[in-house]
């Protein structure tokens, strides 16, 4: 008996290869599915495995960098890890997720998306995705390229965003990457204050290296309690470019890796701050209709309601145009660019 009937119609032939399209793309996602379940490999296990503490930790000859987990149930109850990966050398890897009191170990296939913007080089920004076990909340897990081997012997690494929060914060700002020795110190100063005036309570930089004078500043927007730091030592695992493209600068990553930063740094801060702003170290979002963030986007919500992402074009001020408005003498000694004084704006790209 025929599957699809006798008449030699177009469209039943069409209809007829939608229908087995579909049940065989049903079928593959139902059995990838089940491949990325979790399953127990062992039981009656101490969950061992040395803790990271580290920024970035390089996993054994696998070509892979971890940053950090963090728990996401937006969709399904995942663990999505964060991490470097060599996009080509890098096919499999595993969550090893260790539940307790009862000592059950499971193992999850990951499913790796290396973001697209890698710009040429051969490493890249990765979501490393593994289901999570239904009947256990893991607060730690290990990645491995294997499913089989000891736990004791793989790092550990904690399970952020475990437990829910209320925002903490309205505004979070991330930077990525301080490095080259960075010592553009008073307009740093002044994108801070004019971010406290915009009503920013949260400043995240990841720091590669910068000039003593910029620690003292750092210094003391920490203790005031306006930046956090999180140490960037992406140079101690691979060849680092600061440029964008890897013909510009064959090396193993570009710009100090900023992608991976700014993606540890939403999920980072996603459950205790309402807004997270992705920034440049030489950029500020400044609204011309409103007199601070909370009011520009308090509009803007109302004017799209549901949208959770918004893009702010930019423009260029150009250095090499000046005005004497703010050429105040005390500031000469200081190392940097005053943005007080490059207030002439490129003309709109078409």
């Amino acid at each position: 008996r025929k599957f699809c009937g006798g008449k030699k119609s177009y469209f039943a032939a069409a209809v007829c290869i939608i229908t087995l399209t579909s049940m065989v793309t049903i079928s593959y996602l139902r059995l990838q599915r089940l491949s990325l379940l979790p399953k127990i490999i062992q039981e009656g296990s101490k969950c061992r495995g040395e803790i990271a503490n580290n920024t970035i930790t390089a996993l054994r000859g696998n070509k892979t960098f971890i940053i950090a987990p963090y728990f996401d149930d937006r969709e399904s109850k995942v663990t999505r890890v964060i991490g470097i990966v060599h996009h080509e050398d890098v096919k499999e890897l595993y969550c090893w997720f260790c539940c307790q009191p009862h000592g059950k170990i499971y193992v999850s296939k990951s499913k790796i998306d290396v973001h697209s913007d890698r710009f040429g080089f051969p490493y890249g920004a990765a979501d490393i995705v593994c289901l999570e076990p239904q009947n256990c909340d893991p607060t730690h897990v290990s990645i491995h390229w294997s499913p089989h081997g000891n736990i004791d012997q793989l790092p550990s690494f904690e399970i952020r965003n475990r437990k829910a929060e209320t925002f903490s914060v309205d505004f979070t700002v991330c930077i990525s990457a301080m490095f080259g020795n960075y010592n553009n110190v008073l307009q740093f100063i002044q994108s801070m204050e004019m971010y406290k005036i915009l009503g920013v309570q949260k400043v995240v930089i990841y720091k590669n290296s910068c000039s003593q004078l910029m620690e003292k500043v750092l210094k003391f927007y920490m203790e005031e309690g306006t930046v956090e730091i999180i140490p960037w030592p992406i140079h101690s695992h691979l060849k680092v470019s600061s440029k964008w493209h890897f013909t510009k600068d064959a090396k193993h990553i570009g710009y100090y890796g900023q992608i991976t930063a700014l993606n540890d740094c939403v999920y980072r801060n996603m459950q205790r701050s309402k807004f997270v702003v992705l920034n440049d170290a030489d950029e500020i979002i400044l609204p011309l209709k409103h007199p601070d963030w909370k009011t520009m986007m308090s509009s803007l919500q109302e004017q799209n309601p549901g949208t959770g992402i918004f893009l702010f074009e930019n423009h260029i001020f150009p250095e090499t145009i000046s005005t004497h408005t703010f050429n105040i003498s005390s500031w000469n000694i200081v190392p940097g660019v005053n943005i007080l004084q490059h207030v002439h704006r490129e003309p709109d790209r078409k």
